[in-house]
C-alpha cells in the first residue's frame, strides 16, 4: 500500500500487532509497522504522535478483547449473585485461553501492557466499575448488603487476581484452581449478603 491516505488508526494497530508478535514489545518499532504497510514512518506519526502513543493504544485495544465481552454480563438480569459468579468465571477463562492458546503472544502483551500504565490503569477501572455496577444491582435488589459498591468491586477484583492477572499465570495451569476460584467466590459472596436483622 503505497497511499498514506488510505492509512487508518486501525490498520496501523493490526500491523503493529503483527510487529509485536514477531519482535516483541522491546524491539518493535514504528519502522517496523510503516515498513509493513508500504509506507513512511511520518505517515504513522500522523495516526500517533509517538512509539509510546502507538504502544498505548495497542495495549488498550488489547484489553478491551477482554473488558468489552464482560459488559454483556455486568448489564444482564440475572440476579447479582449469579453475574458476579459468571462475570468473574468469564474474565478468568478468557485470560486462560488467551494465555493457553498463544503463549508467546500474551507474553508480549503482557509486557507491552507494562510498559503503558495508562492503559492498565483504565483497564481497571472499567473491570471494577462492571463488578460494581453488579454489587449496586445486587444491593437493591436485597441481595447484598456492603456501603460502596465501587470499593466492593476494586476489592473483588483485587481479591480474585490470582485467577485473572497475568502475573499469575504459571499457576493457571495448577490441579485444583477451578476449586479454589468457586472457594473464594463462594467466600466473597458470603461476605456481600445481606444478613437478617437480629
Amino acid at each position: 500500500m503505497s497511499d498514506a491516505t488510505a492509512l487508518t488508526a486501525d490498520r496501523i494497530l493490526d500491523t503493529a500487532e503483527e510487529a509485536l508478535r514477531r519482535y516483541g514489545p522491546a524491539k518493535a518499532t514504528v519502522l517496523d509497522v510503516a515498513r509493513a504497510l508500504g509506507v513512511s514512518h511520518g505517515s504513522v506519526y500522523r495516526h500517533f504522535a509517538s512509539k509510546a502513543a502507538l504502544r498505548e493504544a495497542v495495549a488498550e485495544r488489547w484489553l478491551a478483547r477482554v473488558s468489552t465481552p464482560l459488559v454483556e454480563v455486568a448489564t444482564g438480569t440475572d440476579p447479582a449473585p449469579q453475574r458476579l459468579r459468571r462475570w468473574l468465571a468469564e474474565l478468568s477463562g478468557t485470560k486462560r485461553r488467551m494465555a493457553r492458546e498463544d503463549p508467546e503472544l500474551f507474553d508480549n502483551f503482557h509486557q507491552l501492557a507494562t510498559l503503558s500504565e495508562g492503559a492498565v490503569a483504565n483497564h481497571l477501572e472499567i473491570l471494577a466499575g462492571q463488578l460494581s455496577l453488579i454489587v449496586a444491582d445486587g444491593i437493591a435488589a436485597g441481595d447484598f448488603d456492603v456501603p460502596d459498591p465501587a470499593v466492593a468491586g476494586r476489592a473483588l477484583l483485587q481479591a480474585t487476581a490470582r485467577f485473572h492477572h497475568p502475573s499469575h499465570r504459571t499457576e493457571w495451569t495448577e490441579p485444583g484452581l477451578d476449586a479454589d476460584m468457586a472457594a473464594v467466590i463462594g467466600l466473597l459472596l458470603d461476605g456481600l449478603r445481606t444478613r437478617p436483622a437480629n
